[in-house]
Formats: C-alpha cells, sequence, structure tokens
C-alpha cells in the first residue's frame, strides 16, 4: 500500500515538472518594431502577414546587435536601446501565449536591411553551414546560415548551429547582405 502512494506521488511530482517544462519553451517571431511602451513595459512587434505581436520585458531580456553594430549585447535596457528605432526588424525570443508573451531576447536586424527569398531547398550542407534554395522566379540562391538564425518549431526555437533542411523543404529566408555574401538570419 505504501508502495503505490509513493509510486503515485513521484508519479504526479514527475508529470507536474513536465507540464510545467512544456510552458516554459521558447519560441521565436520575426517583425518590425511598432512600438515600445516603456511604461507598460511591452514592445509591439508586427510580423509580414500584418499580425502585431506584444511583448512584456524585463530586467532580464536582452538586446543583441547586428554584426554592423559591433554584436552589442544589453541586458534590462531594451526601452532605452530602441527608442526612436521603430521601424527596425528584429527577431524576438519569448515565452507564453497569445496576450501573455514576455520576451527573453531581442536580436536587432536593424532598418531596411533585411530581404526574403521564398523556395523550394535545393542543397544543404551542413559542414559549411549554407542552404541552397530555388525560388519563386527560378533563380538558385544560396545562403550562409548565421550561427545565430532561428527558426521556430513546435519544441522551441531552433539555433542556426542546430538547423537542418532537406531536398524539397520549402522555406522563407529572412537574409541581409554582408562582403561575404548573403547571411540568413530566420527560416519559417
Amino acid at each position: 500500500m505504501n508502495r503505490r502512494i509513493a509510486t503515485s506521488v513521484v508519479l504526479a511530482i514527475v508529470l507536474s515538472a513536465a507540464v510545467a517544462f512544456a510552458q516554459d519553451v521558447v519560441h521565436v517571431v520575426d517583425g518590425v518594431v511598432k512600438k515600445v511602451d516603456s511604461t507598460a513595459k511591452t514592445v509591439t512587434v508586427a510580423t509580414a502577414d500584418g499580425t502585431e505581436h506584444v511583448f512584456k520585458y524585463t530586467e532580464k531580456t536582452t538586446v543583441h546587435g547586428t554584426q554592423a553594430m559591433g554584436k552589442t549585447v544589453k541586458v534590462g535596457a531594451v526601452d532605452t536601446y530602441f527608442k526612436g528605432k521603430e521601424g527596425t526588424e528584429v527577431m524576438v525570443r519569448y515565452m507564453g501565449k497569445g496576450a501573455d508573451k514576455t520576451a527573453v531576447g531581442f536580436h536587432d536586424l536593424g532598418k531596411d536591411s533585411v530581404k526574403v527569398a521564398k523556395g523550394t531547398v535545393t542543397k544543404f550542407d551542413k559542414g559549411t553551414r549554407t542552404v541552397a534554395i530555388k525560388t519563386e522566379d527560378g533563380s538558385e540562391q544560396t545562403f550562409k546560415v548565421s550561427k545565430d538564425a532561428l527558426r521556430d518549431s513546435e519544441k522551441g526555437v531552433v539555433h542556426g548551429a542546430d538547423f537542418t533542411a532537406k531536398e524539397g523543404d520549402k522555406l522563407t529566408v529572412r537574409y541581409t547582405e554582408d562582403a561575404a555574401g548573403k547571411v540568413a538570419h530566420f527560416f519559417e
């Protein structure tokens, strides 16, 4: 009898932990900063489909700049960092759902620097961290997968080092260009 009770208690604890863990999954969304409200401590980001997401931020929320900005990392300075930067393209790592989303970190991709390519994967090379797609206009484009690149999944964020794709996959790539070529930052 005591063994059954002990087993039931352990099972209840494990299930409770699993539920709590599942709620703490970090997701990512890409969009443009529309509004920063320092009083409410929120940032509104509009995605490509026009959906506006409102993210709360805390003193632990980080902001990562781009290569051109010296890869700055700031903690707890979201309102001052984004002051006057409405229109900036960002990737937001967040936890929560619906109207209750809290930003874990913002990745600043710059203003008017992000380009979009949609197409079908023709080649993926994990060793060189490159992916090639045949775009809708029939041309083929190759992208270097940034180590900071992100993709959302049902299980949470997939980072650039863990990103994989196979021939035939449909991808939307958000990328910037530098001296080395096209650098992918976000995949859908």
